[in-house]
């Protein structure tokens, strides 16, 4: 091969190739392919997950049962009348006029129905200082929430008439338009800040607003139409709010990502005397792989989520693997041809006191030299020493406890209506989060169905899962009965879940069970944690084999390593350890949790460590690629493997740290959000990311390389017949056959 040809095997060569060659046809495809996207996906309409699509089990069974009747169930209000001091009690005359007076107003302003008093529900405490007026909103109950503040202004009325009484309202409806009002801004403000972080990051790492410009406008472009892809697919795979979220979070952090990385190889390459063509040509060749390597393997385990059978999950990764698989296409079809039309352009717009460090060509970091020489001299030790540290603080997540956090545990007393959910389940153990049983029998009044409805409630309260009282509703036409059941235990989810499996195995078969033709799931909050929890743990097994088994087997099959592939598994594991026991330090144990905002609130919230695992293990995967990659670039050119570490590792530290940065960034943005749920999943993000930008890349991983050697590339001869994905493309240097086609792979 002619010296200072480009030899092209892979597809990111290639189609970085014609795009170079066809810029304004490939920068108009791609505007098609985001307008076409977007636009079919809003014609197409987003089809979000139904409740008895969310879960397995009774959970799912209940809600499925429900919507065949077409039964809307309505959203339920319940206000507290409590005596501050205990001197007032319900049966006293002052008591009965505050109750008949919230039964009035809440009536008067037409958006309710059913308003029950507690005197006939039988709604009072066992002290008697407290009693429930409950009641149904009307029409829709996803959107009671925007339908309620009238009632809450009468209530609040009816509280100012009575200085001696607490009287307070809490609901699906009040609930939902306080967090809407409370964290629905703080949401949409961290979503939106995200970008001009990002962008502000690129400009240091640049000094360009050009070239910062570039990788954002990518990132937002692929959202974009990952967004419409969105509404199209949800026909197949049902959406939610939770979908769109981390596919936002995913989609910034990779598009901007890969651009980031393609974007700084043709830099350092012009900076380095290659005329334009040929530094967009090595760019494609070099990064534009390393993207593709990545951007599969970020595919494939976000794909992971499909396994778990939880709607929401299997939206998340549907959502998170689209967006990987648009910014992953992006960036190596229309930036080559945005590079190739901007030229020089890309400087547009420099920042003055950057202009000497962005201009000279030299791109290997002092900081990590002066590290890499420590690690390269000492590799022995550096390895004990980052591993220990890394298991250390790994430690904590060995005591893991995951749950679903409760109304207290995840808002804390940021809210006053979180005072009033404590209030309610002190004096109302469970009253607020009951047990709702769906009965549904070929007559719902038939004398036998009627007699084990009867039996029901009275074994419910007598077996000691319930103090009561338990009310049952009947829908005649669709011959459906709802039973409600207060679980003793109340907000406490492990007492109450032994209430709950009281009903289940005990009190139910001794009385529903035995009437034929009768199904009687039980649902409600606390079920349908227990039912998660039992589905997640399921799934915890087939995500992390599948995962894991399809990184390795993509890791081996593009760097033809079986060394490599190991060594970025147990890396990335490590990575993500460390992040388990800094959320089991921090918001579990409590330790340093005020430095970070947060509250140590005794447990982990479920959903969390599977979606952390499968997010982190992708998201690593940006970072090893792109490091092995430059490592096993230089090894192909002829260094030793010591000299490649050195090169690829220095070469690549300013790149990876502002990616870290940028990712660190925007997650740490959502540690900011008032929800103990947010703030885990942002600390938990941030921290492993960090992590994995400097102890793992900067320390551990060519600490290992250097004590394996040449074993870095050692192959099984079997292994030679295995699908060749390495596509080594080697522009203009590679001057044998050899060093296109790379070091002899160690074979026994």
């Amino acid at each position: 091969m002619a010296k200072g040809q480009t030899r092209v095997r892979g597809f990111a060569a290639r189609a970085g190739g014609w795009s170079a060659r066809h810029r304004w046809a490939a920068v108009g495809i791609w505007v098609l392919f985001v307008v076409l996207a977007m636009g079919l996906g809003s014609a197409a309409g987003m089809v979000e997950v139904k409740e008895s699509d969310q879960l397995k089990g009774e959970t799912h069974t209940a809600a499925k049962i429900v919507e065949d009747a077409g039964i809307e169930e309505p959203a339920g209000e319940t206000v507290l009348i409590q005596s501050k001091d205990g001197s007032v009690k319900a049966t006293d005359s002052e008591f009965r006029a505050a109750v008949d007076a919230v039964m009035k107003a809440v009536d008067a302003t037409g958006e309710v129905t059913d308003v029950r008093s507690p005197y006939d529900t039988k709604t009072i405490s066992e002290d008697g200082r407290s009693a429930l007026v409950q009641f149904d909103m009307r029409g829709a109950s996803d959107t009671a929430g925007e339908r309620v503040e009238p009632v809450l202004n009468a209530v609040e009325k009816v509280q100012r008439d009575n200085a001696s009484l607490r009287i307070e309202e809490i609901g699906g409806a009040s609930m939902m338009k306080t967090f809407d009002d409370a964290f629905g801004d703080d949401f949409k403000q961290a979503e939106y800040s995200a970008v001009p972080v990002a962008l502000g990051i690129l400009l240091i790492a640049f000094g360009a607003l050009v070239a910062a410009l570039l990788p954002v406008l990518l990132a937002v472009t692929a959202i974009m139409a990952t967004m419409g892809l969105m509404g199209i697919a949800s026909h197949v795979q049902p959406m939610g709010e939770s979908a769109s979220s981390v596919m936002l979070l995913v989609g910034m952090a990779v598009g901007v990502d890969y651009c980031l990385f393609y974007l700084r190889r043709e830099r350092e390459e012009r900076a380095a005397g290659r005329d334009p063509r040929t530094a967009l040509a090595i760019a494609a060749a070099t990064s534009g792989r390393a993207i593709v390597v990545s951007g599969v393997t970020v595919c494939v385990a976000m794909a992971g989520m499909l396994f778990t059978g939880l709607a929401e999950f299997e939206a998340m990764g549907l959502a998170s693997l689209m967006a990987v698989a648009v910014a992953m296409v992006g960036s190596v079809t229309v930036l080559p041809a945005v590079l190739s039309l901007l030229g020089e352009r890309v400087e547009k717009g420099r920042i003055p006191f950057l202009r000497r460090k962005q201009a000279d060509g030299n791109t290997e970091s002092r900081f990590w030299t002066a590290v890499l020489k420590g690690v390269l001299a000492k590799p022995v030790v550096s390895v004990v020493v980052a591993t220990g540290a890394l298991l250390a603080v790994a430690a904590p997540a060995v005591g893991m406890k995951t749950q679903n956090l409760t109304l207290d545990q995840e808002f804390g007393d940021s809210l006053p209506i979180v005072q009033t959910y404590s209030r309610v389940n002190d004096a109302f153990p469970g009253g607020s989060d009951p047990a709702e049983v769906v009965v549904k029998a070929d007559d719902i009044n038939a004398p036998e169905v009627k007699a084990a409805l009867a039996d029901f409630r009275a074994q419910a309260v007598s077996s000691g899962a319930s103090r009561g009282p338990v009310e049952i509703k009947l829908h005649d036409a669709q011959n459906i009965a709802f039973v409600y059941v207060p679980l003793v235990g109340g907000s406490d989810l492990d007492k109450a879940g032994e209430s709950l499996d009281k009903l289940r195995d005990e009190v139910r078969p001794a009385t529903l069970d035995k009437v034929d033709g009768v199904q009687a799931p039980i649902t409600g909050q606390v079920a349908g944690s227990n039912d998660f929890n039992d589905q997640l743990v399921g799934a915890v097994v087939p995500v992390f084999v599948f995962v894991v088994l399809f990184a390795f087997l993509l890791m081996l099959l593009s760097f033809r390593s079986l060394t490599v592939a190991i060594t970025s598994i147990v890396l990335n594991l490590l990575s993500v350890g460390a992040a388990y026991g800094i959320l089991v330090a921090v918001f579990q144990h409590g330790w340093g949790a005020s430095l970070v905002g947060a509250e140590g609130v005794g447990a982990i919230v479920s959903w969390l460590p599977l979606f952390l695992f499968v997010i982190l293990f992708g998201l690593s995967m940006d970072y090893h690629v792109f490091v092995v990659s430059r490592i096993r670039e230089a090894r192909l050119r002829g260094r030793s493997t010591n000299e490649a570490i050195a090169h690829g590792v220095v070469t690549t530290a300013g790149v990876v740290t502002s990616a870290a940065v940028i990712m660190v960034a925007v997650f740490g943005i959502f540690g900011t959000l008032s929800m103990q749920s947010m703030k885990q999943m942002g600390v938990g993000l941030a921290a492993a990311v960090l992590i994995d930008a400097t102890i793992i890349r900067g320390v551990l991983l060519p600490a290992v390389m250097a004590l394996l050697g040449e074993r870095n590339w050692y192959l099984p001869k079997w292994m030679n017949r295995l699908p060749d994905l390495s596509h080594d493309e080697l522009p203009g240097d590679a001057s044998s056959e050899q060093d296109v086609r790379g070091p002899e792979p160690v074979k026994v």
